[in-house]
């Protein structure tokens, strides 16, 4: 076959699309066994493109085997096995990706405010960075010294924690480093205390390990502490300063009594303060490490305060963990970026974190209000808010006979996408359905339009027995 007359798009390398006509021509047949392909000269003018594009597209076919180059002869079809004509397997159907098209409000908790985001300063600071040798290799092994330095000062002006750097380990995310950490945990602890309900990220990581799970039931006034006294577990992970997701925040006499608890077993406290820096009625709370470092594993991150691609978090791990952590992973790179790590570092040092933290907090404090406000004028007594004393969400407990199924697909059928709750409890149950809605990548007026459209989603049921009175 001399000619081959191929539609080319804009939309790939055209040198692709040739590859791929080809390779298909061969595939199915047309092309067959020792038939000569066109002169790579010849190809390229019948297609109007240039010889580089036709020569590439057949060094690719050459490498995979479909043809081959004979010195001056040209390009012919090589022979196929059998293997290539059998019936291709199915491929898994994968589930159809919702059209987000008619979505015009998402609640959506696992995101940051864009319109304050500071990126004209952290564009400038990684332009300096990327100045740097040290960006042109691979990190520290366990986080950068410098961002190291910054958290220590950090951590003891805002959470109360001293601590120093060789305690620090930085990685990509919580849940990874909740991963690395059982690891080395569940050779003396085969179980943990989890919250009930609590983050399903954190449940997953020790499941993943195998652990033996033990639950901790956190209402909305607070955990059960007394539980404790009857479990065999001596790993206890909590949020204390913002429970997630009940919002409900542990006081003075709770935090000393699993400090206590934890001393008594001889065990340890996984203190995750995922979101501590907004608290909106008080200032934020001290860290549980800050009582007894001894006894906490403190982890935090920067993906809620500051932004969720960064993929920084760190871990503060008492003394007695820091050695043998270190000699597990001494042959393990760094999975947080470097050149991230460095521009954070210089954020902190050059005064722009504690800027965006103080601007962000009184940000989100009033979304948080205008959210709060605007479900109580549209829903009055059918609804009960929860956790609008900090963090980036709050939760709605709805008088309604439906489920919560039902309600986020109502929701949907308008427009908006509110968030289950389900996922998050082990055991024990919400009784009422209990819906997470997020604001702090929203505008006020998305803000507001996204409740208007839920009171336009829910209140034609309302005779219906939708609201329970």
């Amino acid at each position: 076959m001399d000619d081959f007359i191929f539609l080319l798009t804009d939309k790939e390398a055209k040198y692709k699309q040739i590859y791929q006509q080809l390779k298909t021509l061969i595939m199915e047949g047309t092309l067959e066994k020792n038939d000569t392909l066109p002169s790579i000269r010849k190809l390229a003018e019948t297609l109007q493109v240039s010889r580089n594009t036709t020569l590439t597209a057949y060094d690719q076919l050459v490498a995979e085997g479909y043809i081959r180059g004979e010195g001056r002869k040209g390009y012919f079809v090589n022979a196929l096995e059998q293997v290539f004509l059998q019936e291709q397997p199915q491929p898994i159907q994968s589930k159809p990706i919702k059209d987000t098209s008619a979505l015009l409000v998402n609640f959506l908790a696992g995101a940051v405010d864009q319109q304050h985001f500071p990126i004209k300063a952290w564009r400038q600071i990684a332009n300096q960075v990327l100045q740097e040798p040290a960006c042109y290799q691979y990190g520290a092994l366990f986080g950068e010294p410098i961002l190291k330095e910054q958290l220590v000062q950090y951590l003891l002006q805002a959470r109360g924690l001293y601590t120093n750097h060789e305690n620090i380990i930085i990685g990509s995310s919580t849940q990874q480093m909740l991963l690395y950490l059982a690891f080395l945990l569940k050779e003396n602890f085969p179980s943990i205390l989890l919250e009930d309900p609590g983050y399903d990220g954190a449940r997953e990581a020790f499941q993943l390990h195998n652990f033996d799970i033990e639950t901790l039931p956190v209402f909305e006034a607070g955990a059960q502490l007394d539980v404790l006294t009857n479990c065999l577990s001596r790993l206890l992970y909590v949020t204390p300063s913002h429970h997630f997701p009940y919002g409900v925040s542990m006081n003075i006499q709770q935090r000393q009594a699993l400090i206590q608890w934890a001393q008594k077993v001889n065990g340890y406290i996984l203190e995750d303060d995922y979101d501590g820096e907004f608290r909106y009625t008080q200032q934020p709370f001290p860290a549980l490490a800050s009582i007894d470092p001894s006894r906490v594993i403190y982890l935090g991150t920067f993906s809620k305060s500051f932004l969720p691609g960064i993929r920084i978090s760190y871990m503060v791990l008492p003394n007695a963990l820091v050695q043998p952590y270190k000699r597990k992973f001494a042959h393990f790179e760094q999975n947080a970026s470097t050149l991230h790590q460095r521009t954070m570092a210089q954020f902190m040092a050059q005064g722009e974190w504690t800027r965006h933290i103080k601007r962000m907090r009184l940000t989100y404090k009033q979304k948080m209000h205008c959210l709060v406000q605007e479900l109580q004028q549209q829903f009055g007594e059918q609804i009960t808010i929860l956790g609008e004393q900090s963090g980036l969400y709050v939760l709605v407990k709805i008088k309604t006979s439906l489920s919560e199924q039902q309600l986020i697909q109502q929701a949907e059928s308008h427009g908006v996408r509110v968030y289950p709750t389900s996922p998050f409890f082990l055991q024990q149950a919400s009784i009422e359905p209990m819906l997470q809605l997020g604001f702090s990548k929203l505008s006020m007026e998305e803000i507001k339009l996204g409740v208007q459209l839920l009171k336009k989603a829910w209140s034609p049921l309302q005779n219906n027995t939708f609201f329970v009175q």
